[in-house]
């Protein structure tokens, strides 16, 4: 289990002899050596429905890879948490990363079925070429159903509160707050130890999937935004930032 952004080694399967290809490593995209000898992809992921949840990056350089050498992509789709509304500003593509690969809002809305259709369709995909790919859609499922995790998707993300605020909570990711990493409750509060002590406060450990979190051993003072949700304070679609930077 690695931490958000660690490299992921290339191995070998140690149940089935399989080769392990990473692709959060040395590299992010299949190359023609990887899929010599492959008729069809198949892309399984649960992913949660934010421009910045890598899932979807890692399906568009699949999908890119897959149309360069004529191979299939079969996508078994599956319901997104945060499939019920989008909301945020809409990528540019000048600055284009790995957590920002194509021109959608923070919260996009769609399936990555829906995803891989749109950027297959709008062109989104390198040199503007065509994947042939098929989605086994969901059955009776619409973007009005409600639809709670059975697994987590990732170890940070351990509950449908986090799934919620992680669209807004992110964006503290890159500042001097803390998220709740090296918690129990990560993406469901936030603090420093640079913050007032409002009555709340939490000390993050190192913890599988957050070995190195930001403060780590150090007391953050901040505000717990389970106790909020619980009060009807902060709601999605995306939660009010001016709100909890006040709190």
């Amino acid at each position: 289990m690695a931490d958000a952004g660690d490299p992921i080694s290339t191995g070998t399967d140690p149940k089935t002899g399989l080769t392990i290809i990473s692709l959060y490593g040395k590299q992010n995209k299949p190359t023609r050596e990887n899929l010599e000898g492959v008729n069809v992809v198949i892309y399984d992921i649960q992913d949660v429905g934010t421009r910045f949840y890598t899932y979807i990056s890692t399906l568009h350089y699949v999908l890119e890879s897959c149309a360069e050498n004529g191979i299939r992509c079969l996508i078994l789709d599956r319901p997104n948490p945060n499939g019920f509304y989008y909301n945020g500003n809409v990528a540019d593509t000048l600055h284009r990363s790995f957590v920002s690969m194509d021109p959608i809002p923070v919260v996009h809305g769609l399936t990555v079925g829906e995803y891989a259709m749109m950027a297959n369709g709008e062109g989104w995909l390198k040199n503007q070429v065509k994947c042939d790919v098929e989605v086994i859609k969901c059955l009776n499922y619409t973007h009005k159903t409600y639809y709670e995790l059975p697994v987590k998707p990732s170890p940070n993300l351990p509950n449908q509160n986090s799934v919620y605020l992680y669209p807004s909570l992110c964006f503290f990711e890159g500042t001097a707050i803390s998220c709740g990493r090296g918690t129990q409750f990560p993406f469901q509060t936030f603090g420093s130890p640079l913050l007032p002590d409002k009555g709340f406060s939490f000390t993050p450990e190192s913890v599988p999937g957050a070995t190195k979190p930001i403060y780590l051993g150090k007391t953050c003072f901040g505000t717990d935004l389970r106790e909020e949700m619980e009060k009807g304070r902060v709601t999605v679609p995306m939660i009010n930032l001016e709100f909890v930077i006040s709190a």
